[in-house]
């Protein structure tokens, strides 16, 4: 009786233990459930860089490299304030730039990038921010990331999904998605998520990924997604 009972739980165990696989097949609507659960537990879900305009939202981004978006805050009041326009952007001074976004980290690279967006947006663009992916990537310091940051969330165009170390981080756990390139994590994840949503699924996997899904410290107990999630602990 003592080896059956034994037994039984070694299998119990070994059930708990081994990860949900997920279908091809199966992606899209596990994708949907994923969405629909995490909206529901981060229903204030959004861009959390402070900004009113595209300008700034794209001064924001291009600050938020390396750096947390809470910090990139505090540095953009000042900066608006100061260049509010493209054309103030392109004459800025670059050691008093640096001085001013010293704080994000990297801050001589951001502060060339900066005024090379003024000088761009002036010169190409009439000193407005283009709305499309082609344009908008040839900016300087402007890839595909900060791109969709910019279509999503000033122009509300859904032209691709963020892909930032919380996204690509938390797909993988999810087995959303097997890839490791930024890229392709981000074609996969067009595929199974509904293009209106492209926007937003992200945010709610950064929120999730800060407040819940922590980096070597996930809460699994209290995730909302826990019994979906191949990589809970639960």
């Amino acid at each position: 009786m003592k080896r059956t009972i034994v037994k039984v739980k070694k299998r119990e165990r070994r059930r708990k233990s081994s990860p949900r696989r997920i279908s091809k097949r199966q992606l899209g609507p596990y994708a949907l459930d994923v969405y629909s659960r995490l909206r529901g537990a981060h229903p204030d879900a959004h861009c959390e860089l402070d900004h009113e305009t595209p300008l700034q939202l794209l001064m924001a981004t291009i600050l938020s490299a390396q750096c947390t978006d809470k910090r990139v805050n505090m540095v953009t009041p000042l900066l608006f304030q100061t260049f509010p326009t493209a054309a103030s952007l392109a004459g800025a001074q670059q050691e008093k730039l640096e001085e001013m976004i010293k704080s994000t980290g990297f801050f001589r690279n951001k502060a060339k990038s900066l005024i090379g967006l003024g000088k761009a947006l002036v010169e190409r663009h009439g000193g407005e921010v283009p709305d499309t992916m082609d344009l908008l990537v040839r900016l300087p310091g402007v890839g595909r990331k900060t791109a969709n940051v910019i279509l999503g969330n000033a122009f509300g165009k859904n032209e691709g999904v963020v892909v930032d170390t919380h996204v690509e981080r938390i797909t993988r756990l999810l087995r959303l998605t097997r890839q490791k390139e930024p890229v392709k994590i981000e074609r996969s994840l067009m595929k199974i998520v509904p293009r209106e949503e492209w926007t937003l699924f992200p945010h709610l996997l950064i929120h999730h990924g800060r407040a819940i899904c922590v980096a070597n410290r996930p809460k699994c107990a209290e995730c909302a997604i826990s019994d979906l999630c191949p990589s809970s602990s639960v």
